[in-house]
């Protein structure tokens, strides 16, 4: 190939480049190295063609083959930069910095933008790499070439600038030629900039600062540039505060320096560098506090400052902060081991300086700083390890003695070769001194004064020395006093030694006022300082000095950290305490608590915190925990003991005096609670009617008070505590109060005494007097004037001599005004002589009045005044002006007891008829005599007129405020506390007679005394059963009122003495007065008469009667003699009259059975049927059932079939009646003819034996009569008797149903749903057995307590659709229910109880309403927040009484206001209408006596109990009595 054409080739290799054919310029290429080899663009071409076509490697050695053949041409070795700056890989970079720098070579005298441009990828690159000279020295070639090519200085200065930003990323890393290239660039842009001065210039010049401080070796370009910023910037603090900051980090603080922290402060007073200089210009001064204050301050924004830190741990030595020094220490310590060692040397000044008297610092901080200084200073520092370990010998000998034995003899060779070394003699005297050899303690610590005498500690612990020298000799206060107050003066800042000089003033001198500034002024150099604190607080109590004493505390208080300084805490608790404040108190004993929980005297004071705030509860737990920490707290103890008693808990009270007394018998405290918690006891007893226990509690009152007193016979409170104590009996009767007395109160030595009740009252009168002379009181001539008061009352209830009465009365006038004249201002002792002048006794009814108004004005809120007004009123016959007294005590409080009783005798005095209900109201405020006997009265009044009972009034007073138990509760009270009243046990008898109470009736009817109420007792005998009695009371007492004497006539006809009962008949008659009394008489004696076989004889007594005014009772006896004499003309005519007089539902029994017996008589068989169908329809079919089984047992089978119906209908079973009940008739019959008998027979059978099994399951008994279900099947199938076809497919799907549901109810179910099974092959399409399945499967999944699927539930609502039974609705709602799905059980329900009311199922109506109720209640009881639900118990349960007056009805309603309000009145009133209301279900009275108990026990009132509790004994009710046990054992 000629050259002409290698040239056409190289030509097209560029053409094809230029067209981006790359393979096809390679061709070319290798076309023309095949000519020419060595061929320089021929290898460029290929390089540049390899390398877009991405094959570096062969690009690579093409450009390095050109470079080779032409080292010095360009475009090789910038294909080359090209190749290598698209590369990724690292090793290259090398390279590309040798192929910038060659090209700079090329370029050099060439291009010089180029070079340019170059230069800058290789200092890029340099910067990349972190060679930090490079790029300074190659960046240093730009500039230069820019300078000599004229550059402007604007661009100079950027490319200075660009030269800083390179050169400051790593300055720290940087060596000292490249430092001095970059100070040079900072320098040259600083002078480059324009304009000046400028924001740019600025921040520059401060980058330039901010750089030159990095580097100590350049202080002097650092204060130069300073400067220079200052000059041309005079407002900007930057470079000032980084001059200070030098200054201050040099150690060496000159007059420029102070006068530069001074600038620097007038120009920002904020600046930490400022504040620090300040700082040290105070230490400077000796303002050591200061210094501390500024400092601290500083270095909370300048925290890297170590010269500060050296000057603060300087300071703090100063003033003794030992421990804040060794924390300064170890955060300069820190600081050095982050910087380099050129600055160790100054904080060492500092550590040595610190650590000469750490001593008193704790020894973890010091321990650090020690190693930290070890660490530094090597062994140089072991001379003053031990000078600054000379003040812990005290804490670390007794631990570390081989540790000291080795030092003391380091101690000796320092001495040897140091022997006018003060430290050396220090050290070896507080050795001496730790040890308590003061002698030789005393010879170093003088040698170590005369080698330095100024320094104070020396002093101070000669001083210490001499104050604890044992040798008479030596123990010289005065030498004492002197070191001491020389160390004061060369150190006033040695807390410790003012702490000293406190003790030498206060224990030796006596001048507390000095000793307290001497304590005062170490605890505010220290105020860590403890001792010091505690005694100038206490010092400043003593001199009165309260401010002070708080000032202290409260200053330590505010500073203080949590769960320290407890003796601050304590003390200002206990201040607080003194001066009334216990919330305050509270919170400062808590706070002292938390630094020291285990102190039980603060745990006590704490306690008494709580009480003074009035947090009883808290206070006793405060106080237990007090004597569990320190059982020897008897105080403790006694004060838990009374925070019991005043929580009203005195049997815990009790128990806690009681196990006082077992450590100290003679406690007089513990003997005054024990008096106090049983005349509490006694006193609540009374107020309950407990009388007896009552007794028994003052007479343990009266023992303890009285040992009291012989231990502390000058104590007044405890002889009027006996005193009220005796008085206390005055409401008792005479008859209880028999009190056992220690002689020691009645003046004898040993024994006890039985004391009455007027001895009582008068010994109480004595020990008021006692009371007297040791401290005439008010309030005890008051209690004195009262107790005279109550003695006169007490004689003239027991009729004594009035000379003697109106004495006591006159004394007690006398005591009461006495009590006046010395309080007049005291509304109860005007209130108590009022009381005492309007006595009957006296009759001053002016001085009372004046009395009761003065005691009004002294205190306006007085409903006791305003009420006894009203009675002064009300005695004096001012009606109205009463009425207007009451209604202002009533209206002050509502609940006060006598005003509602005022208003009522008030009503009773006019006649409202308000009167019941006013005192039935204050029976149920409390008890009280007055209301009990008033409502009592009215409710037996009601009560004997027999034409009320349909009355509104008669309902809501008797019936439905259930009247009744009530009264005969209160009377109960009240004849225990009134046993003299005989009208009261004749109400008692009455009233309990009514709630068939037959022995309280009969005990209350015996304890009568008067004849009208012995007349009662013989009846109530009579009426009982016990006829013997009553003759005995007859024959004991002259009969002359009607009743006694028909009750006695009656009571000899039930003994078979028929002739007294004549004639007790024949007198009866002689006194009646109505024609209806006679007639009941003739009628009597006719009876005895037939009796006597006299039947012509009774026949004519029996026309007699009926001659003048019949009686239904003369009526039916003379029908019935007829029908036993087969007599139908004498039976007709009988009946044609009784049928006159008698119709409606009274006697209805009687007069159907006469009726029919005579139609029967007559042949009237169709009569007969008619009668007891016309019973069946109107009264219910187990009477009609019976009547037709008394007319003839001939008619058996029939009759006892029908009877048995009838009482299933009714409800009847065997619980009820052991006698007649359903399944005792069912059986007669079957047993009167079992082979061809009606299968309807063994239905009903299958029927009572279900009622009976079912029964005794709800009695929690296990059922007897099962496994019959298969056999009466069997039975009715086989027993059709020629009987219609549809009535035995009737009775046999009955039954059929009867038996699978039997089944299923006593757990057989697989048998029952084999039978359904069984019985739907039969009959595919009998609804009420699929249902039955239904039923029968889904107990079973009930019974795995799992939730049902939807599917089911779904599967089971369409089976129930499909019925119009109420049942399955019923069912489905009980399903839904055990799902939880209430909503859905009460949409079921509602079902029931629609379908119900479209069939006219009364029955279906009440259970679907009853059911609904239980339901929604159920939800009620789980407390469920939805009013829904109450709303839905209330609305079923009114629907349901409106059906019927259903007792289960009543027990929801009763149920439901329980759940609402237990404790409420009206729930008692509810749940006792339920359980007292004669003719309810047992099982339904036996839930309302369970409720009502507990209502009971929660309200504490164990009359109602009683009564209650006898009731269910009456009843046989085994779950209430031991409910009741339960709950009395827990009360």
């Amino acid at each position: 190939m000629s050259n002409k054409e290698v040239k056409a080739a190289l030509k097209s290799a560029r053409e094809a480049i230029r067209n981006k054919e790359y393979k096809e310029a390679l061709k070319h290429c290798k076309a023309v190295l095949k000519q020419e080899k060595n061929n320089y663009n021929a290898w460029v071409f290929i390089g540049l063609a390899a390398a877009e076509l991405e094959q570096p490697d062969q690009a690579k050695g093409a450009y390095k083959k050109a470079i080779e053949l032409e080292p010095n041409q360009l475009l090789a070795w910038q294909g080359l930069a090209n190749l290598y700056e698209k590369s990724n890989q690292t090793d290259v970079k090398g390279d590309l910095a040798d192929v910038y720098k060659k090209l700079l070579e090329l370029y050099g005298s060439g291009d010089k933008q180029k070079w340019c441009d170059v230069c800058n990828k290789l200092v890029e690159l340099y910067h990349q790499e972190k060679k930090y000279l490079e790029v300074a020295e190659t960046w240093q070639k730009l500039i230069t070439i820019k300078r000599e090519e004229g550059a402007e200085k604007a661009e100079l200065h950027q490319l200075w600038k660009r030269m800083i930003q390179l050169l400051a990323d790593s300055a720290q890393s940087q060596d000292n030629k490249t430092l001095q290239m970059l100070l040079n660039a900072f320098e040259e842009a600083v002078n480059s900039a324009d304009p000046v001065p400028s924001e740019d210039h600025q921040n520059l010049y401060k980058d330039f600062i901010q750089c030159l401080s990095k580097f100590p070796h350049e202080t002097t370009k650092l204060e130069k540039a300073c400067d220079d910023m200052i000059a041309l910037y005079p407002t900007v603090s930057y470079p000032l505060e980084v001059l200070c900051l030098h200054f201050i980090e040099s150690g060496v603080v000159s007059e420029e320096a102070l006068h530069r922290f001074s600038k620097l402060l007038e120009m920002d007073s904020s600046s930490s560098p400022g504040i620090i200089g300040f700082g040290i210009k105070c230490l400077q001064e000796k303002k050591y506090e200061e210094a501390v204050k500024s400092l601290t301050e500083g270095l909370k924004k300048a925290s890297q400052c170590l010269g500060a830190w050296h000057y603060l741990a300087e300071a703090q030595m100063k003033i003794h902060k030992h421990r804040n020094a060794v924390l300064s220490c170890n955060q300069g310590n820190c600081l050095l081991i982050e910087r380099a060692s050129a600055v160790l040397h100054l904080f060492m000044q500092s550590s040595q300086c610190g650590l000469c008297t750490v001593g008193r610092c704790w020894q973890q901080p010091y321990s650090f700083a020690f190693r930290s200084l070890a660490a530094c200073a090597g062994v140089s520092c072991c001379f003053w390890f031990m000078t600054a370990e000379n003040h812990l010998v005290r804490l670390s000998l007794s631990k570390r003695g081989n540790i000291w034995l080795m030092r003391t003899r380091k101690l000796s060779q320092l001495l040897l070769s140091h022997p006018d070394l003060a430290e050396a003699h220090a050290l070896e005297g507080f050795i001496h001194y730790s040890q308590k050899k003061y002698e030789q303690a005393e010879r170093s610590f003088q040698n170590a004064i005369e080698r330095r005498a100024g320094t104070a500690e020396y002093h101070q612990y000669l001083g210490l020395t001499y104050w604890f020298m044992s040798d008479e000799t030596k123990k010289d206060k005065g030498k004492t006093l002197t070191h001491f107050l020389k160390a004061a003066k060369l150190d006033s800042y040695l807390g410790s030694v003012f702490c000293y000089l406190g003790n030498y003033y206060r224990d030796i001198a006596g001048d507390k006022s000095r000793a307290r500034g001497c304590y005062k002024k170490a605890f505010e150099l220290d105020g860590t300082d403890e001792e010091s604190g505690t005694a100038a607080v206490d010092l400043s109590v003593e001199l009165g000095d309260m401010d002070t004493a708080l000032s202290i505390l409260n200053e330590v208080t505010e500073k203080a950290n949590a769960g320290t300084v407890k003796w601050a805490w304590l003390h200002r608790g206990l201040y607080y305490l003194r001066t009334g404040q216990p919330s305050q108190a509270v919170a400062d004993l808590q706070a002292a608590l938390r630094a020291d929980p285990k102190d039980s005297n603060c745990w006590e004071s704490l306690g008494e915190a709580y009480f003074g705030r009035g947090s009883y509860a808290t206070a006793l737990k405060a106080f237990k925990k007090a004597s569990e920490l320190n059982p020897e707290l008897v105080y403790s103890i006694y004060r838990a003991a009374a925070v019991e008693q005043i929580l009203g808990k005195h049997e815990n009270a009790i128990a806690t005096y009681q196990e006082i007394l077992k450590k100290t018998e003679e406690y007089v405290p513990a003997l005054k609670g024990l008096g106090e918690c049983y005349l509490m006891l006694a006193k609540s007893a009374l107020d309950k009617y407990l009388d007896r226990k009552a007794v028994d509690y003052i007479e343990q009152a009266l023992e303890f008070f009285t040992r009291a007193t012989k231990h502390r016979p000058d104590i007044s409170s405890l002889w009027k505590l006996l005193g009220d104590t005796c008085t206390s009996v005055h409401v008792i009767s005479p008859a209880k109060v028999n009190v056992q007395v220690l002689g020691l109160l009645l003046g004898k030595n040993e024994g006890k005494q039985m004391l009455k009740k007027n001895e009582l009252l008068r010994l109480g009168g004595r020990c008021y007097g006692r009371a007297l002379k040791l401290m005439p009181l008010p309030n005890i001539w008051c209690d004195l004037g009262i107790n005279y008061y109550r003695q006169a009352e007490h004689l003239t209830a027991v009729d004594a001599d009035m000379n003697e009465i109106s004495e006591l009365l006159e004394k007690s006038l006398q005591c009461l005004k006495k009590a006046v004249r010395l309080d007049s201002k005291n509304h109860l002792y005007w209130n108590a002589l009022g009381v005492v002048a309007s006595c009957s006794a006296i009759g001053n009814y002016a001085l009372a009045q004046h009395s009761f108004i003065k005691s009004v004005q002294a205190e306006q809120i007085n409903v006791v005044a305003w009420t006894n007004l009203g009675v002064l009123y009300l005695v004096t016959g001012n009606i109205e002006q009463a009425h207007e007294a009451f209604k202002v005590a009533q209206s002050l409080e509502p609940s006060y007891l006598l005003c509602w009783i005022g208003q009522a005798l008030i009503a009773e005095t006019v006649g409202s008829y308000d009167t019941m209900d006013l005192f039935r109201h204050t029976t149920e405020l409390s008890m009280h005599t007055e209301g009990a006997k008033g409502y009592a009265h009215w409710v037996c009044s009601t009560l004997q007129d027999k034409d009320n009972r349909n009355t509104e009034v008669y309902l809501y007073n008797i019936v439905q405020m259930n009247a009744i138990p009530a009264a005969q509760v209160v009377m109960t009270k009240y004849t225990e506390r009134n046993p003299d009243d005989a009208s009261t046990f004749t109400m008692l008898g009455y009233l309990s007679e009514y709630m068939d109470l037959k022995r309280q009736a009969k005990d209350a009817y015996e304890r009568s005394s008067l004849s009208s109420f012995s007349v009662k007792v013989f009846l109530f005998l009579h009426a009982i059963g016990e006829c013997d009695k009553a003759i005995e009371v007859y024959t004991s007492i002259p009969l002359t009122d009607f009743d006694g004497i028909v009750g006695v006539a009656l009571a000899y006809f039930k003994k078979g003495l028929l002739q007294e009962s004549i004639k007790a008949y024949e007198k009866a008659l002689s006194v009646a007065e109505s024609e209806q009394d006679k007639a009941h008489i003739l009628t009597a004696l006719a009876i005895i008469e037939y009796k006597q076989n006299k039947v012509d004889a009774a026949k004519t007594l029996l026309f007699k009667c009926s001659l003048k005014e019949p009686s239904t009772e003369s009526l039916k006896v003379l029908c019935t003699l007829g029908l036993v004499k087969q007599d139908v003309t004498l039976a007709t005519a009988a009946l044609k009259e009784l049928l006159k007089h008698e119709k409606g539902k009274d006697g209805i029994y009687e007069r159907c059975l006469i009726a029919s017996g005579v139609y029967a008589l007559q042949g009237r068989n169709v009569a007969v049927q008619r009668e007891v169908s016309k019973a069946i329809h109107r009264y219910g079919g187990a009477m009609a059932g019976n009547i037709a089984h008394a007319l003839d047992s001939s008619y058996g089978k029939e009759v006892l079939l029908n009877v048995a119906v009838n009482q299933l209908a009714a409800g009847c079973h065997m619980l009820k009646d052991q006698r007649e009940n359903p399944l005792k008739n069912i059986q007669k019959a079957i047993h009167l003819c079992p082979g061809d008998y009606n299968p309807a027979a063994w239905a009903v059978l299958m029927a009572a034996c279900h009622t009976e099994n079912t029964v005794v399951c709800l009695n929690n008994t296990q059922p007897k009569r099962t496994g019959l279900e298969m056999t009466l099947v069997s039975t009715i199938s086989a027993k059709k008797n020629n009987l219609p076809r549809n009535y035995i497919q009737t009775l046999e799907d009955w039954s059929l149903c009867q038996a699978i549901t039997s089944l299923e109810e006593t757990g057989r179910i697989s048998e029952a749903e084999a039978l359904c099974t069984k019985g739907l092959k039969s009959c595919p399409e009998h609804p009420a057995l699929f249902l039955l399945l239904r039923q029968v499967q889904c107990k079973q999944l009930l019974q795995t307590h799992k939730e049902l699927p939807d599917t089911i539930l779904e599967e089971l609502r369409k089976t129930v659709m499909t019925s119009s039974s109420v049942a399955a609705w019923q069912w489905l709602a009980k399903v839904y229910q055990s799902q939880g799905m209430m909503v859905g059980a009460e949409m079921c329900y509602r079902k029931s109880l629609q379908l119900a009311s479209q069939q006219g199922s009364w029955s279906g109506k009440l259970s679907s309403l009853l059911r609904l109720a239980m339901l929604a209640l159920e939800i009620c009881m789980a407390n469920v927040p939805n009013e829904h639900w109450p709303s839905l118990v209330q609305e079923a349960t009114t629907e349901a009484l409106k059906l019927s007056p259903c007792p289960l009805a009543s027990l929801l309603q009763a149920l439901l206001q329980y759940n609402r309000k237990m404790g409420a009145r009206e729930t008692r009133r509810m749940l006792e209408r339920v359980v007292y209301q004669p003719g309810n279900p047992e099982s339904i009275v036996s839930v309302a006596r369970w409720y009502l108990l507990q209502h009971l026990y929660a309200k504490d009132d164990y009359e109602l109990i009683d009564v209650l509790v006898e009731n269910a004994k009456a009843n046989g009710d085994v779950r209430a009595l031991e409910l009741n046990k339960k709950l009395s054992s827990s009360a």
